[in-house]
């Protein structure tokens, strides 16, 4: 009898704390909201239950009711960037959430050149740790995890920028983020959600890569790895879905290297990951990516290069722009340069020019636009040159061909914000290839200093 009233007890606790108002991990002290838009709080209560929510930038409460599935959510405005601030939600329980900012909030995501840190030895982070510290730039790291279904929960917790904090998290969002808050002076986040290793189709919703056959196919070839999911989906679920409620500004990417060896299908599934992602969140919030840095991905394939065109093809999807690299490599052999302080700045300046407006000397690199064949030379149009261009050195990575398709090294002149390209012995020109191999560093740039991004003319496929 004694044990059978124990039991009876235990159990009445228990259906009171699972009836009390629980959140996200994601909705807790330090974190910070996208400013001037409409944030959405939500979480877990009994069904019917009314939680009354009381935020410090406004005079008035707001207020939820859980549904049958005890789920409730609210949407309320923010206001300009500021803080700290409270928010209060009362139910049969009170929670306070403490320390809260408005600013911009920014996701990071890719592969293991997002996820890099000063865990893995990065100069440019050992030199930050002194000085790092700054309660106005947050990080929220998503763990590593995977499922099979979309999640709506993820551990975590929101921390403020200081040398411990920094270390283990992302090198590139770091400098990304630092740059904002040096430039906008509002407070800025940042979720990483990375995982070295992983392909593009393990952050994409699995029915969008299964249902369509060119993008199954690829996923097939992807081999199973002890270290990371190759399986689509798995990463979105548990690491991507779980935030969709939370407000983002926009999304920076570095990933690629994985899905080399199926370049031909990396545009379309890059096209379906970014609208997805957009369509879960329910906003078309731009999409910043880096292109894969110059490596040695071994002879006989330009699997590399054709990856990099991929990316470059990905320009045409609405609100993205891409981080041309290529100068920022010290060692070909290394799939990880170590140079994360530029990457993030030049991620940086394109949310600055491109989504908050600000005037940058440059943010875009110049990229292939057009060719026309003048007698036996070929002159090469360029995107975001407008001010010239400039060669460091003597050129090197041109090479042009004519019918046969045999490139040779090619002559280049520098005329304006064009390049005159021609060849010994090809007296009609049909094609021109910059920096197209794998391990290629050019050493032509935008007079702001911007590279220029590899390119071909033609589309031949590959011998």
């Amino acid at each position: 009898m004694l044990r059978y009233f124990i039991m009876t007890v235990l159990a009445g606790f228990h259906v009171v704390a699972s009836a009390q108002v629980r959140l996200p991990d994601v909705l807790s002290d330090n974190m910070v909201l996208q400013r001037n838009d409409t944030a959405t709080l939500w979480g877990w209560a009994s069904p019917g239950e009314k939680i009354m929510v009381r935020t410090g930038w406004k005079s008035t409460p707001d207020s939820a009711v859980a549904t049958a599935n005890a789920v409730w959510s609210v949407k309320i405005k923010t206001p300009e960037a500021g803080g700290p601030y409270t928010i209060t939600l009362r139910g049969s329980n009170t929670v306070e959430l403490k320390n809260i900012l408005i600013g911009e909030v920014w996701l990071c995501s890719g592969q293991s050149n997002m996820e890099w840190s000063g865990n893995h030895g990065l100069p440019d982070i050992k030199a930050e740790l002194p000085v790092c510290a700054d309660d106005q730039l947050r990080f929220f790291q998503v763990r590593k995890t995977t499922s099979d279904h979309p999640q709506d929960y993820v551990p975590g917790r929101w921390t403020s920028c200081d040398s411990n904090t920094l270390k283990p998290f992302s090198a590139v969002g770091y400098f990304f983020g630092k740059e904002l808050r040096k430039k906008l002076g509002v407070p800025v986040a940042l979720i990483n959600a990375s995982w070295g290793g992983t392909p593009a189709e393990v952050w994409t919703p699995a029915e969008l890569v299964t249902g369509v056959p060119e993008l199954a196919a690829a996923a097939a070839k992807l081999n199973a790895n002890p270290w990371w999911p190759v399986v689509a989906g798995k990463t979105f679920n548990a690491m991507i879905a779980p935030l969709t409620n939370f407000r983002i500004a926009g999304a920076i990417w570095y990933q690629g290297e994985s899905n080399a060896g199926t370049a031909s299908t990396y545009k379309p599934l890059m096209e379906t990951l970014i609208g997805a992602w957009r369509k879960a969140w329910g906003i078309d919030f731009p999409f910043y990516y880096v292109q894969i840095a110059p490596f040695k991905h071994g002879p006989g394939t330009l699997r590399g290069s054709l990856l990099r065109e991929a990316q470059t093809q990905t320009l045409s999807y609405p609100k993205t722009a891409m981080a041309v690299i290529t100068d920022l490599v010290a060692d070909t052999n290394n799939i990880h340069p170590i140079n994360k302080h530029d990457v993030g700045l030049r991620l940086a300046n394109l949310a600055l020019g491109d989504h908050y407006g600000q005037k940058v000397t440059a943010f875009k690199s110049p990229l292939y636009d057009h060719m026309e064949t003048k007698n036996n030379q070929i002159v090469i149009h360029f995107k975001h040159a407008d001010n010239g261009l400039v060669l460091k050195g003597a050129a090197k990575e041109w090479y042009i061909a004519g019918a046969d398709r045999k490139f040779v090294p090619a002559d280049v002149k520098i005329k304006g914000n064009t390049v005159v390209v021609s060849g010994k012995g090809i007296a009609q020109p049909e094609a021109v290839r910059f920096s197209f191999n794998n391990a290629a560093i050019g050493n032509i740039f935008s007079k702001e200093g911007l590279p220029v991004g590899p390119f071909r003319t033609d589309n031949w496929p590959e011998q």
